[in-house]
């Protein structure tokens, strides 16, 4: 299977496409796909990159990722045994090339602005969740009416976007394998010392080759986007363990020093580590 881009499988005939998942892992490698997804992920937690931003995924979340922006989910098998993930997949066009144009439609025009760069749904939820329940049990039409009611209560929601940049251009193969590497070994290593030869000897490019193409694909440096891993990570450890140190939980995340954690975090997050303990407990 090729990494990028990924095809959504479906009949030639077929509009709209219904995934019901459920997986110990979901499918972890970075991918792009012409068709917008709608996703509520109903069990399973764990990472979510998507574009040039680091995110996480858990139970209720309801999130929207626009045609061909890269993206790629990490379940954490420690939170969970199982991901169970219901998901609409369709395009701009699925339903007529102009139907989405229609004047009727310009009160969910937004919807497809904003989905460029992907979203989470904030508030409310419980008419959402209830919906994509209802989907498994729905014939073809059905389905097509649920999603228009779908995208009309994600128009009316509160919700926070999911990336911030998104590169353009549709990746080639060898660039999405490229990508994927870089961020499966970022994933795996995190917590251990990441040169800069040694990721770029990952990518198959020389060290200033590999800064700019890592660059104008993400928006940030390499740095940046390991230091945000490890941020990502430790905050799932301040969850997961509320009586750990904070130093602790700095060294197992590859952080050589508290000191260092701290700056970085609070950089990342806008609060300490501390701070953010106190929020959650």
């Amino acid at each position: 299977m090729k990494v990028l881009p990924f095809k959504i499988p479906k009949p030639d005939n077929e509009a709209l496409v219904y995934q019901e998942e459920r997986l110990k892992v979901l499918y972890d490698q970075l991918h792009q796909h012409s068709e917008i997804q709608i996703s509520y992920v109903e069990k399973g937690a764990g990472t979510l990159i998507v574009g040039d931003t680091i995110n996480t995924f858990s139970p209720d979340d309801i999130l929207v990722l626009g045609g061909y922006l890269p993206h790629v989910f990490r379940t954490d098998t420690k939170f969970s045994d199982e991901t169970v993930v219901y998901t609409l997949f369709f395009d701009r066009k699925s339903f007529g090339k102009h139907f989405f144009d229609l004047p009727d439609m310009e009160i969910i025009s937004d919807f497809f602005n904003e989905s460029e760069y992907g979203m989470k749904i904030l508030t409310p939820k419980d008419k959402l969740i209830k919906l994509f329940l209802k989907l498994k049990d729905q014939n073809k039409v059905q389905r097509i009416s649920s999603l228009l009611r779908i995208i009309d209560l994600i128009t009316k929601a509160e919700k926070t976007p999911l990336s911030s940049f998104v590169y353009k251009k549709k990746y080639t193969d060898d660039e999405g394998k490229r990508m994927n590497d870089v961020f499966n070994y970022v994933m795996e290593n995190y917590m251990e010392p990441i040169t800069l030869e040694e990721i770029s000897e990952i990518a198959n490019m020389t060290r200033n080759a590999f800064c700019r193409y890592f660059k104008k694909r993400t928006n940030k440096t390499f740095f940046q986007f390991l230091i945000e891993i490890r941020i990502e990570n430790a905050c799932k450890l301040i969850n997961s363990n509320p009586d750990q140190s904070i130093s602790s939980i700095s060294e197992l995340c590859g952080f050589r020093n508290t000191a260092n954690f701290n700056r970085k975090f609070k950089e990342v997050k806008g609060i300490t580590p501390s701070h953010y303990r106190l929020q959650r407990f």
